[in-house]
């Protein structure tokens, strides 16, 4: 495949899910040739040369500029599941999130919402809902593997989305979606309604104040995430909305930078 200027990247509808996609070459590299189907998840390796030319030789085709391609299968495998799942008619869940997924899927509705928006849901609600439920206890299972071999204690599910495909109106989603089965079902341990948003900054941290329901510009009325009966409701959420830098220990009492030094012995500050 040799790479070519592409006069049109976009080959599909942002509302219906992807059906072709542009081929790769084995850098990554996108080419100008298409084929059917969607584009699976997968990642790529580099792939160092030996480091001892002479003696070991360089193997053919490998080099600074070749790389190893690794699918990421958990990702294939539960957007297979979702995808089965889905066009069965998302079979499984409460009447709250039935209510919720016809509403964001309405063919009818004045501001439609991107596939990646509503797959994005559809994945919290299918892992959350329905994959015990219907004999996918493996999905949880390997994420409880994974989040325990990495960081034990805090569970962690990452949706990932491309940058401008509307990330914070998915986040007002799932507060949505779980404020409202948790009114319906206060017992139910499956859903919340407290939130902690943690921001990399606080300008970030402003601008995700469209995530309170009394906020004036709120997502939830502003892009027609609830209908307005659902509304109310919403307001009895409790949503805090930091930066992590709230978070960073700070000195209550002054100190010289040599009694301090002293003091701490090389341990975590005593002021």
């Amino acid at each position: 495949m040799s790479k070519a200027a592409i006069e049109n990247p976009v080959i599909n509808s942002p509302f219906a899910e992807p059906a072709r996609h542009f081929l790769t070459t084995d850098t990554g590299e996108v080419t100008a040739e298409i084929t059917a189907g969607r584009r699976i998840s997968d990642y790529l390796i580099p792939i160092p040369q030996p480091k001892k030319r002479a003696a070991q030789g360089v193997l053919p085709g490998i080099g600074p500029d070749r790389f190893a391609r690794e699918e990421t299968r958990l990702v294939n495998e539960l957007r297979d599941e979702v995808g089965r799942w889905r066009r069965a008619g998302h079979e499984g869940v409460t009447p709250i999130t039935r209510f919720l997924l016809d509403y964001w899927t309405n063919p009818d509705r004045e501001r439609k919402l991107f596939f990646c928006q509503i797959e994005a849901l559809e994945t919290a609600i299918f892992i959350t809902e329905v994959a015990r439920k219907y004999g996918k206890g493996w999905i949880d299972d390997r994420l409880r593997a994974a989040n325990d071999s990495s960081n034990p204690g805090l569970p962690r599910i990452a949706l990932k989305m491309a940058t401008g495909s509307g990330k914070t109106v998915v986040m007002a989603m799932l507060i949505a979606w779980q404020v409202l089965n948790k009114l319906a079902a206060p017992q139910d341990a499956r859903f919340t309604d407290a939130f902690l948003i943690v921001t990399p900054g606080i300008t970030i941290r402003d601008r995700l104040r469209v995530l309170l329901p009394n906020d004036p510009d709120n997502y939830y009325r502003k892009l027609d995430v609830l209908p307005a009966e659902q509304l109310e409701q919403l307001g009895r959420a409790k949503i805090v909305i930091t930066n992590y830098h709230a978070f960073k220990p700070r000195e209550k009492q002054s100190a010289a930078p040599l009694a301090k030094s002293i003091l701490a012995r090389g341990e975590a500050s005593p002021f």
